[in-house]
């Protein structure tokens, strides 16, 4: 079981532009569906953070939404936020506050053997990765550049470096990243 952070990122290093759009990510092309259907199959549990939840809300569940349909997961997602929502009709969603380490193991057991996916929000893969719960980022690269805008991990992590393990060319638009996330070393 891991837990993984499975992104798309601009070239430069946004998750989203200054205006918190990704609209900039189907200017790519396609990001061969196949990676993420087989990513997604090993995923037992999601930990998301609010504006993620916020940005699935407005445009796939709510009336009016851009791309509307049903909540898009199986698995049961955390969503660690500081605001009231309302659960999409169907969706195991569970609102939690604060620090991600108490609702960790919780997460784990849910995910029954599973990966733990860490969607969207760099501050709360942050977090992950500040309580050294994080095993793995997964970022597909998209060949567009945002200048400013949600970074895709707003902290310094150079003692002990990620690692790469993989790298790959996605089509002519996108690049696939894979990065262990080395255990700093006890001191």
């Amino acid at each position: 079981m891991k837990t993984q952070f499975y992104t798309a990122a601009s070239l430069d290093g946004f998750l989203a532009d200054e205006r918190h759009s990704i609209d900039w990510l189907y200017t790519c092309g396609d990001v061969e569906p196949d990676g993420y259907l087989e990513f997604i199959q090993q995923v037992g549990a999601l930990a998301m953070g609010s504006a993620t939840y916020a940005w699935m809300m407005k445009h796939i569940i709510e009336p009016g939404a851009d791309h509307p349909g049903p909540w898009p997961y199986v698995q049961p997602t955390w969503v660690f936020t500081t605001r009231q929502w309302r659960t999409p009709p169907g969706a195991d969603v569970r609102f939690v506050r604060g620090d991600v380490r108490p609702v960790y193991e919780e997460m784990r057991a849910a995910a029954g053997g599973k990966n733990l996916w860490v969607v969207g929000g760099g501050e709360l893969v942050g977090q992950f990765h500040d309580a050294g719960l994080l095993d793995e980022l997964i970022v597909t690269v998209a060949s567009v550049t945002l200048g400013k805008g949600a970074p895709l991990l707003p902290r310094r992590i150079t003692v002990p470096p990620l690692r790469l393990r993989s790298a790959r060319a996605i089509g002519t638009g996108f690049a696939e990243l894979i990065y262990d996330v080395p255990k700093p070393a006890a001191s």
